[in-house]
């Protein structure tokens, strides 16, 4: 007799849940990014190439974008690489801490923490004095749009990383280790390979989340236009002023570059999906081995060959 499912019982509520979700998903992604696409290409393809290549703010920008993100993700994912390792790894005190402090940018608002770098890394800061007689300027410049870039972007790799490295154990390295291999073999012959897609799920999430971070370097940068003005920034600058067919086709490749992370995450979690289940059928493959080599009524059986040498 086949089970019941929720469908055959209330397909009524099943409908509406799917309506409701199909709504609300409509209403809040898909509408508001047609638009912005609409928008960009109001007046033409030639319009937005146009706004995005012949204002020079608008191209430093984008080159400012794309240099501090690919620096704050390469940041994060040796910093997640090496904490995940170290978490699933080892048991020592302060474990749980440490992957509390790991989440804390989950729960901080970026303007706090763009105000923090302030009050450490500024003028009057911390560190301020010190920088200032080196001749090393980090608010207002892009190494403060990494420093704030790198940490609203930091639980992303290590929290994909943590659970992967937990559910496969140490067991394939220390027997790597027992055959004489060094730690930059095992690593790159036995940890990588067994982390890679959960690795580049959590890069592919750091990048999209580094891309449109806006509240952060709004505060460290000082929203200065060619200098240092990333894409969000330029966005609302360009709004502001008014000039909102310029500040669609800028949003539009911010649009664009998250619709190519959404592709690339989907195919990364099918892949995931599916080394997850190869792994548990390798590991319950022993199980079965165990319980169907030795019959559960027989006793114990006799060589009728004698002893194996």
């Amino acid at each position: 007799m086949p089970k019941p499912t929720i469908t055959s019982a209330n397909p009524l509520t099943h409908r509406l849940l799917v309506a409701a979700a199909v709504g609300i998903v409509g209403l809040l992604i898909v509408v508001p990014l047609t638009s912005v696409f609409a928008e960009a290409f109001a007046e033409g393809p030639a319009a937005w190439w146009r706004a995005l290549a012949h204002d020079p703010d608008t191209r430093h920008a984008i080159w400012l974008s794309l240099t501090v993100a690919p620096i704050a993700v390469a940041i994060n994912t040796v910093f997640g690489i090496a904490a995940a390792w170290l978490v699933s790894r080892f048991r020592f005190p302060g474990r749980s801490l440490l992957i509390t402090l790991c989440d804390v940018p989950f729960s901080v608002s970026p303007v706090v923490a763009g105000l923090a770098l302030v009050l450490i890394f500024g003028r009057q800061g911390l560190l301020g004095p010190t920088l200032a007689t080196l001749g090393w300027k980090v608010i207002f410049s892009w190494p403060g749009l990494v420093l704030a870039t790198t940490f609203v972007t930091l639980p992303l790799v290590v929290r994909e990383l943590i659970p992967v490295m937990e559910a496969i154990g140490p067991e394939e390295e220390l027997a790597a280790v027992s055959l004489g291999a060094s730690g930059w073999q095992v690593f790159s012959r036995v940890t990588l390979p067994n982390i890679r897609w959960a690795l580049l799920h959590g890069i592919v999430l750091a990048n999209a989340r580094a891309m449109g971070e806006f509240g952060a370097v709004y505060v460290v940068s000082g929203h200065i236009a060619g200098a240092t003005d990333t894409m969000p920034l330029r966005v609302e600058k360009l709004f502001q002023e008014y000039r909102t067919p310029a500040s669609m086709a800028v949003a539009s490749v911010l649009a664009g570059l998250a619709l190519v992370t959404l592709v690339a995450k989907f195919v990364i979690e099918r892949r995931l999906e599916a080394e997850a289940r190869e792994l548990e059928a390798a590991r319950s493959l022993p199980d079965t081995i165990d319980g169907s080599s030795t019959p559960p009524d027989a006793g114990p059986h006799t060589s009728t060959h004698g002893p194996i040498a």
